[in-house]
C-alpha cells in the first residue's frame, strides 16, 4: 500500500479506533504508541550489478508495559503525520511499512496489505516481508515477456 492510500483511508475513517493486525487475526495491542515516522530512502546495487532505489514510509510502533487498554484513533494518528510531514519530505508515492515486534509478531517492517473499516475502528492488514533475488526475478520476466510479446 501507497502512503497516500493509508492516508487517504485514514482521513475516511476520522475517529475510528485504528487497528493493525495479521492474516491470523492477531491485533498490535491496544495502547500501542506511534513512536517514529521514518522518511527512508533506499539506494542499492543487487546481485545482478544492478543499482534499485525507492523510499519507505516507515511507521513505528511499540507497546509500553503499562499500555492503555484503548486504541489510538485515526484522527490523533493523523495528527501526528501532518506535523511530521510539516518537519520531515515523505513521499507519498512510498511503501508504507509497519516496523513492530511483540509475541505474536516478529520484529520486522510489515508490508500493509489492505484495510477494512467498520462502525468502530479501521484495520489494516500486515504482511511479513519476503526476500528475493531480483537480478532473477527480471530473468523470469522477461522470459515470461518474450513468450508472450
Amino acid at each position: 500500500m501507497r502512503t497516500h492510500e493509508f492516508i487517504k483511508a485514514l482521513r475516511n475513517s476520522a475517529d475510528k479506533e485504528l487497528i493493525f493486525a495479521n492474516a491470523a487475526g492477531q491485533s498490535i495491542h491496544a495502547g500501542y504508541h506511534l513512536t517514529e515516522i521514518k522518511a527512508a530512502s533506499f539506494e542499492t546495487v543487487d546481485c545482478g550489478g544492478k543499482t534499485n532505489r525507492w523510499s519507505e514510509t516507515i511507521l513505528q510502533l511499540w507497546v509500553p508495559e503499562d499500555a492503555e487498554d484503548t486504541y489510538m484513533k485515526s484522527n490523533k494518528f493523523l495528527r501526528i503525520y501532518d506535523k511530521v510531514r510539516r518537519l520531515v519530505p515523505v513521499d507519498e508515492e512510498a511503501e508504507i511499512r509497519i516496523e513492530y515486534g511483540d509475541e505474536n509478531f516478529f520484529p520486522t517492517a510489515y508490508h500493509v496489505s489492505e484495510s477494512h473499516d467498520d462502525n468502530v475502528a479501521i484495520r489494516f492488514f500486515l504482511e511479513p516481508p519476503a526476500t528475493t533475488c531480483k537480478a532473477r526475478d527480471r530473468a523470469l520476466a522477461g522470459k515470461a515477456e518474450s513468450c508472450c510479446a
